[in-house]
């Protein structure tokens, strides 16, 4: 019994140190894995799966929130595949040949670099929640009939939460995400994909 007491002691006492160290660092790191795939729709399928390197800086923190800024790169593979050829109209350049290509599974990679803004709620000493929206340029190394090969942006909305276990901080975001460039380039159609992201992070 004692044995017990005494381990549940030192992790709320772990826990506490570690909540203390945070509230005094202002920058943290983490990482994180995440996969999703398309909204459901009758056109194409899209599934994919990311690494993000996770820089965090806190600008302001009051007794309920706090406010924060994200730098996070990432690296994403996915799979994507053209179900409604009549979705490349007669009117293209080329259409017949177009679909044919587009209606293919497609292997793609995405280079991305998210800048974003969180506000985070404490809601225990080791756990809290948040709402996060980032935008970041990305480079699409295939095109498809969605979106053209090249430069695009990568827009994600997420809620989040964080609980922390002796010195590290685990993460979970589900979130949504919209990848378009503007009208930049000719097919700017896009997709939309919902998303899960597992990740940690630990005070610098």
């Amino acid at each position: 019994m004692c044995k017990k007491i005494f381990f549940i002691l030192i992790i709320v006492f772990s826990s506490m140190t570690f909540y203390a160290q945070d509230k005094l660092s202002k920058v943290k790191l983490g990482f994180d894995y995440g996969f999703g795939n398309e909204l459901k729709n009758s056109n194409y399928t899209y599934t994919n799966s990311y690494y993000k390197l996770q820089f965090y800086y806190t600008v302001k923190q009051t007794k309920s929130f706090k406010y924060e800024v994200l730098l996070q790169p990432e690296l994403n593979f996915a799979k994507h595949q053209l179900l409604n050829f009549y979705f490349v109209k007669p009117d293209d350049p080329n259409y017949i040949e177009k679909r044919e290509r587009y209606t293919k599974l497609k292997d793609i990679k995405e280079y991305v670099l998210n800048i974003g803004f969180l506000i985070r709620k404490p809601i225990f000493n080791t756990a809290s929640i948040y709402i996060l929206g980032t935008v970041g340029p990305m480079i699409i190394d295939t095109e498809t009939e969605r979106l053209s090969k090249g430069f695009a942006f990568s827009d994600v909305l997420a809620i989040g939460f964080t609980f922390k276990i002796n010195k590290i901080a685990f993460d979970i975001r589900p979130n949504f995400r919209h990848v378009s460039n503007a009208g930049l380039q000719s097919s700017n159609s896009g997709y939309n994909t919902k998303n899960i992201d597992f990740g940690f992070l630990f005070s610098l």
